[in-house]
């Protein structure tokens, strides 16, 4: 690391992620996930140039001399070289400036078409952060298309080598963003199921050419198969166990409702405004709202700090719905009538308008054989194309009337469903 960017990594914006949870209220589940976003950044940072400096070794680059005028050499000591280098392990660094307190948990809370990557858009594109960007010197938009990529930045033009780059630490795949946070997360959780061998796979990635799709994209060696299943794998077990942990997402519901009354219904998409909110405003407000009776976010915030968070009523079961498709549904639609709208809640990550999501996706990403062929991962892999998606569809109830809804639900789930036996 270099005087320059221990200057980025020292400015305001960058600090400010020491205030910010990686999983939003997850330590009232997990105990040892207090990490913050710092962290994460800087672990990012270091394997996107790692992850740099493997793709741009010669010998691993097999595009068949296709786009070879948009490559920079493989000498790490061309200037071209290491201005590109600086550029990716910038971009690592500040791919996050953007998230809102508690990160994922309350992102709901944006304007609508807003996500955290337009902020950190906004932040990496201010005054503040050319300034220190021309020190180095780099271009701030090389960082940013870095930072967030082309699905995210629409309105930007990449070139082949852009979209390549800003693949290094946003790809679906092998983006060294989910490569950090699947350990990071597994690290301080106590849980292993987001553990892989990451430098078996950094070691095999190589720039291929995708005849399907007609470009240049990074894959891997046919040996790193395994390892690249495992993230696979460890990344629906980390959904299944972590970050869909029931307790979790009731208390992200509880979180949401908090914040809309904190930040009366709108996130401040300012940049001093922006920057001025952290998870510990919030936490301060909140434990002084729980503390007085009188407060407005008294009964939203001892929810969450007296741990009276709402509790699993129902949740999908595959025998239920396989009598009927919209078990989740007719049990929510029956528990809010028993038990009224202010005690039953749904939340789900399925959109009833479009079913398919909640189907899984086959997950496809260039290998290279050992003959030199370029194939999809789904003609090499069994397990990735019956890879399921991970969903969650509860109902959760006040803590107050659990135990009465928990009977009522034994002696009517039938019925609710349509599935009563008749004499």
């Amino acid at each position: 690391m270099n005087a320059d960017e221990r200057r980025i990594i020292d400015s305001r914006p960058f600090q400010r992620l020491r205030f910010i949870h990686q999983l939003a209220l997850t330590w009232l589940v997990y105990p040892g996930a207090t990490h913050k976003r710092l962290e994460h950044c800087l672990g990012v940072m270091d394997l996107a140039g790692r992850v740099f400096d493997v793709l741009t070794r010669a010998e691993n680059r097999r595009t068949n001399g296709r786009l070879s005028d948009v490559f920079i050499t493989a000498d790490p000591r061309d200037p071209k070289h290491q201005y590109w280098r600086q550029v990716v392990r910038l971009g690592a660094l500040c791919h996050d400036l953007g998230h809102i307190p508690f990160s994922h948990g309350a992102e709901s809370l944006l304007p609508p078409g807003q996500h955290h990557e337009n902020l950190s858009l906004a932040v990496i594109r201010s005054p503040l952060m050319r300034e220190l960007f021309e020190h180095l010197p780099v271009r701030a938009d090389d960082v940013a298309k870095v930072a967030v990529g082309p699905e995210k930045w629409k309105s930007a033009s990449f070139s082949p080598w852009e979209e390549l780059m800003s693949d290094i630490v946003t790809g679906d795949a092998f983006g060294v963003d989910r490569i950090d946070y699947l350990l990071r997360d597994s690290l301080h959780s106590g849980v292993a199921y987001g553990r892989f061998d990451h430098h078996r796979l950094i070691d095999s990635l190589r720039i291929l050419w995708d005849e399907e799709q007609q470009k240049a994209v990074i894959g891997i060696e046919r040996g790193a198969i395994h390892a690249a299943e495992a993230m696979q794998l460890a990344r629906y077990y980390m959904f299944e166990q972590l970050y869909y942990h029931r307790v979790r997402l009731a208390l992200d519901v509880h979180l949401r409702a908090y914040l809309r009354m904190f930040l009366n219904g709108a996130y401040p998409t300012d940049l001093d405004g922006h920057l001025r909110l952290t998870d510990a405003h919030v936490l301060a407000q909140m434990q002084d709202d729980a503390a007085n009776e009188a407060a407005e976010g008294h009964a939203l915030a001892s929810r969450i700090l007296d741990r009276r968070f709402f509790r699993l009523l129902y949740d999908r079961r595959p025998e239920d719905l396989n009598a009927n498709l919209q078990a989740v549904e007719l049990v929510y639609a029956a528990a809010t009538s028993e038990f009224g709208a202010e005690r039953v809640i749904r939340e789900t990550n399925i959109d009833p308008a479009k079913p398919e999501s909640a189907l899984p996706k086959p997950f496809r990403f260039a290998v290279e054989r050992d003959d030199g062929t370029v194939v999809s991962s789904l003609q090499v892999s069994q397990i990735l194309s019956r890879l399921p998606k991970a969903v969650y569809d509860i109902v959760f109830v006040a803590p107050e009337i659990q135990q009465q809804a928990s009977q009522w639900l034994r002696s009517n789930l039938r019925g609710i469903l349509g599935t009563e036996e008749t004499s």
